[in-house]
């Protein structure tokens, strides 16, 4: 069978070149006798494999001197403790604005721990835009101010980031990283689960201020406190190897064959542009998001009728286009349109949409 299109919102389709990299190095990693699978994290082997990873993370997004990265497991999900458990350690606030699930169960979270205060809410129009934010509502001894900058179920992203003053930025951004480029010296932290830019499944990766380290409550399980991984460089305990290897061969990819991030915005840009224009043109097909908070990554749509949408995924599915089923809580479809989904993927989709429409 050929390779289909595959839209999913993740775990999401890795560019074919780090899969045929992947696939050639599987039984011996350069000469190693091993595959990365099965071979010790603590050999010099695989030490080179996590230095090179992070090395290429820092120069890929600029990551400043003055922040640690660390290579962790748990989701993004494992992050909505680990914040306000480190962070939340002042005034035991923090200010949240909610413009999905992802940002809702963050606050529900933290909210176990502090005053997690919700600023700022888009839910009264099913999370279709990104709230306007007015600064005289933060709490300026809040510990930290926490955002989804893109978010997967909705279609939705920040395209201006709250000014925040002296209160440190928290962002999830699993969804967008690597998309575009972003001032990470803008931030206190960013966490991103690895399997929708990054990698395969199993990694999360988080971006931390180094003066945000070391102030854990007493309470935080060793494992989520962010000292305990930056002083053992993600080695306390065994890191998702495989995919910090994959995470390696995207940012080769994404250094060398794309070269960088500036022109991945500019091909991520075109292809959103493609599906937009389409679907602003159509009869059929509707965007649900509002224009100027438009994904650049994931496009919810619908047909207004769920039998058509229905119909839709079943004869997209059979033609090679794959994982287009919105999410349970949305319905209609999404295409998610990461990275390593090709131009070529986002034409062929809109040309089988505008036959699709013809024949409806």
């Amino acid at each position: 069978m050929s390779r289909v299109y595959n839209f999913s919102a993740g775990p999401s389709v890795l560019p074919e070149s780090v899969l045929q990299q992947a696939a050639a190095e599987m039984m011996d990693y350069q000469g190693s006798g091993q595959s990365v699978m099965e071979m010790s994290h603590r050999s010099k082997v695989y030490d080179a494999i996590i230095k090179s990873c992070e090395a290429l993370l820092r120069e890929v997004m600029g990551i400043p001197d003055n922040y640690k990265v660390l290579f962790l497991q748990g989701g993004a999900s494992s992050q909505f403790a680990m914040v306000p458990l480190n962070l939340m350690n002042g005034s035991g606030s923090a200010d949240y604005v909610i413009t999905g699930q992802w940002a809702s169960k963050a606050q529900k979270e933290a909210a176990r721990y502090g005053d997690a205060r919700i600023v700022a809410s888009s839910k009264d129009k099913t999370f279709t835009y990104i709230p306007e934010l007015d600064p005289s509502t933060f709490n300026p001894e809040a510990d930290y101010f926490h955002i989804c900058m893109n978010n997967t179920i909705y279609g939705t992203r920040y395209t201006a980031l709250p000014e925040t003053g002296k209160v440190p930025l928290v962002a999830d951004v699993s969804s967008c990283i690597l998309s575009e480029p972003i001032d990470v010296s803008r931030f206190g932290v960013l966490y991103a689960g690895a399997q929708k830019n990054m990698a395969p499944a199993g990694l999360t990766v988080v971006i931390i201020r180094e003066d945000l380290i070391g102030h854990a409550r007493d309470m935080t399980p060793t494992m989520f406190n962010y000292q305990t991984h930056a002083d053992a460089d993600s080695m306390f305990n065994t890191p998702p190897c495989w995919s910090i290897y994959i995470c390696k061969l995207v940012l080769e990819w994404l250094k060398n064959d794309i070269g960088g991030l500036e022109n991945m915005k500019k091909i991520n840009e075109e292809k959103a542009a493609l599906l937009y224009d389409f679907l602003d043109s159509s009869s059929l097909f509707k965007g649900t998001v509002v224009k100027k908070d438009r994904s650049l990554m994931n496009i919810p749509f619908v047909t207004g009728n769920e039998e058509m949408d229905a119909r839709f995924v079943k004869e997209a599915a059979a033609a090679g286009f794959v994982n287009l089923k919105g999410h349970r809580t949305l319905g209609g479809m999404r295409a998610s349109i990461y990275n390593a989904m090709p131009v070529e993927g986002v034409k062929k989709l809109v040309e089988f949409m505008r036959e699709f429409e013809k024949n409806a």
